[in-house]
């Protein structure tokens, strides 16, 4: 071998050089990678397993119980490291690789770093048609592997060892680029993983990654601040760009200094604490009276490291058709969105720089009292929704409270799909920065439990808790299993309303009959109760079932005294939710049989007009 290579299999280097990256994490150097999730298959265990084996002691490897949920796993590690340390998931090949498309689906949606290593068919297609290869007739090329690509920012396969040098390199850059930041997806030839090739040593110099801060153009940043001193109702939204991008303080500070009132969206949430004295409530569908009162009278929005979803627009409906928006944010397309004046760049960088260049500017005094008093009236109804009453089943909003009144400042609260998210997200009262993780870019049944297994990786001195619906909790339940295993505590809570009570209650306000959502409106032979308590026990973790408010805060603080994950289950109201004020563009039939769809048809048809027009 000439002098300055060395030899290895492609997998073998593939693994040396993934533990050779590292990163700063409040001035600590780190691994950049600090797991594998992996199940190992035929496509993955010959090789690649035999090269993770090698190095468990500095790259640890878990053992999942579902491809899907060890990405999401992933996910949900990278989100409690705001992005600055990122997890692998590794699969066989087929259905093992696809398992794991729709959390490459909840990572490319919501801009989160997850690197994807799956296997791949034959690249000398000797041995072909391979177990679980999926043949096109006209593309020999083509296999399951290419469902990643709409759903990943960085895609290859590997077919000669030597394609890994320039590869990984460029997977790297892109999941930690913040405007391109997403899951990266590489294929990995089960006959090339085998090949030994003479690697330059220098492949393998250990390396300090820096994410990148990009600085905003100076002649959009005059446009921006030029706009915003001539706003007499400014706004505020604070997207999860801003807590990814570590500005949460600065911009808190800047909504204080300037009376600017600040909403957050749903990603956002957990930026600033709840009595932060500028801050009036989560924004949109799943928001705040509050904010969406004040997002009707905004003349210029400062949207800050969001995407502006339609949760958080109200589908376009929340604010005035003149309504001037800047938008800050790292990516372009996101920038450029509604006629915005795009300030591209990190937003800390840019925040600095923008308050730098506002002089002495302030917002009318009027206007931040307006935001107190609508923030004052939110937070009475907040009062009014979790106040304990005589009904027979609790609310989400009781429920929440209860929980909340039990966990300490810094526990992290998990939710995704369903009932939970909304109801967080109006209800939960932020009493430390950076301690919501609410998954809905994708909304992905399934999230919560993974991703409260990945946050108790993330970080140790916290509890993570888990909030799901008692029909996600059948969706995706087996990480349980994988917390009790690994030593990982969480805490998860499931109200049970008995079924997909949030999608029944949109059904129903759309005018349509109770149908195939809650258990008791589809087709079973009598409604059934899934013990979700015992479920829990037979996977080893502790589990208790209460009827009562008072029985679940009882529930609660044996929970947090627990040494291993435990799960709390209680009936939960179908019907009682939170208000928030803010409408959402769904299809509505035009004709129908029923009176009450076509009375749901004319109410939209009246959503539909007040939508802001977006180009």
């Amino acid at each position: 071998m000439a002098k300055g290579f060395v030899r290895l299999t492609m997998a073998q280097a593939v693994v040396r050089y993934l533990c050779n990256q590292f990163t700063e994490i409040d001035g600590e150097r780190v691994q950049l990678f600090a797991g594998v999730f992996g199940i190992f298959g035929h496509g993955n265990v010959t090789c690649l397993a035999e090269a993770l084996e090698a190095v468990q002691d500095m790259l640890p490897t878990w053992r999942g119980q579902n491809e899907q949920s060890m990405a999401l796993a992933a996910i949900g590690f990278a989100k409690a490291k705001r992005r600055r340390q990122i997890m692998v998931a590794t699969s066989s090949v087929g259905p093992g690789a696809t398992n794991m498309v729709t959390a490459a689906g909840v990572a490319h949606s919501n801009r989160l770093p997850l690197l994807l290593i799956s296997g791949d068919t034959f690249s000398n297609r000797r041995p072909d048609p391979v177990l679980q290869q999926v043949e096109h007739f006209n593309n020999p090329t083509m296999t399951v592997n290419e469902s990643f690509k709409p759903v990943t920012r960085y895609w290859d396969r590997i077919t000669h060892p030597e394609q890994i040098i320039s590869s990984f390199p460029q997977a790297i850059a892109s999941m930690l680029d913040p405007a391109d930041c997403g899951p990266a997806f590489i294929g990995l030839c089960q006959d090339t993983q085998e090949i030994a090739f003479d690697y330059p040593k220098a492949f393998f110099t250990p390396m300090v990654h820096a994410i990148p801060r990009p600085r905003p153009d100076l002649q959009q940043l005059a446009k921006a601040i030029e706009a915003l001193k001539a706003a007499k109702k400014p706004l505020i939204i604070s997207g999860g760009g801003v807590r990814y991008s570590v500005a949460e303080d600065l911009v808190a500070d800047f909504a204080k200094a300037r009376g600017i009132p600040m909403c957050e969206t749903i990603a956002g949430k957990g930026a600033v604490i709840h009595d932060h004295p500028a801050y009036v409530g989560g924004i949109g569908v799943t928001g705040s009276s509050s904010a969406n009162a004040l997002a009707e009278e905004a003349d210029v929005v400062l949207a800050i490291g969001t995407r502006l979803q339609d949760f958080t627009t109200g589908s376009w409906t929340s604010f005035q058709q003149d309504a001037q928006f800047i938008s800050i944010n790292a990516a372009r397309l996101d920038a450029v969105k509604h006629r915005a004046i795009p300030v591209v760049g990190d937003a800390l960088e840019t925040m600095r720089e923008f308050d730098s260049g506002l002089g002495d500017w302030r917002a009318p005094v009027s206007w931040m009292e307006k935001g107190r008093e609508e923030m004052a009236k939110w937070n009475t109804l907040i009062d009014e929704h979790q106040a304990p009453t005589n009904a027979e089943v609790p609310s989400y909003a009781q429920v929440i409270k209860v929980i909340q009144d039990n966990v300490d400042d810094r526990d992290l609260v998990i939710t995704a799909a369903g009932g939970p998210p909304g109801e967080v997200n109006k209800c939960w009262r932020v009493k430390s920065p950076n301690t919501v993780d609410t998954e809905f870019g994708f909304s992905c049944m399934g999230y919560e439990i993974p991703a409260g297994w990945g946050a108790a990786m993330a970080d140790n001195s916290r509890t993570p808790i888990v909030i799901v619906g008692d029909g996600t909790y059948m969706m995706m339940n087996s990480d349980i299993y994988s917390t009790v295993l690994s030593g990982h505590k969480i805490i998860v809570v499931v109200p049970d309303n008995g079924g997909y009570a949030i999608i029944n209650r949109l059904q129903n306000y759309k005018g349509g009959e109770s149908f195939n959502n809650l258990i008791k409106d589809s087709r079973v032979k009598e409604p059934f109760s899934v013990d979700f308590a015992k479920h829990a026990e037979s996977m080893g973790a502790h589990g208790r079932r209460v009827e009562t408010l008072d029985e679940l805060d009882e529930a609660m603080k044996w929970a947090k005294a627990n040494d291993k994950t435990t799960v709390l289950t209680i009936p939960s109201d179908a019907y009682q939710w939170t208000p928030g004020d803010a409408s959402w563009d769904v299809g509505v039939p035009e004709v129908s049989e029923r009176d009450s769809v076509d009375a749901a048809r004319k109410d939209h048809d009246e959503i539909r007009a007040k939508q802001r027009i977006g180009v």
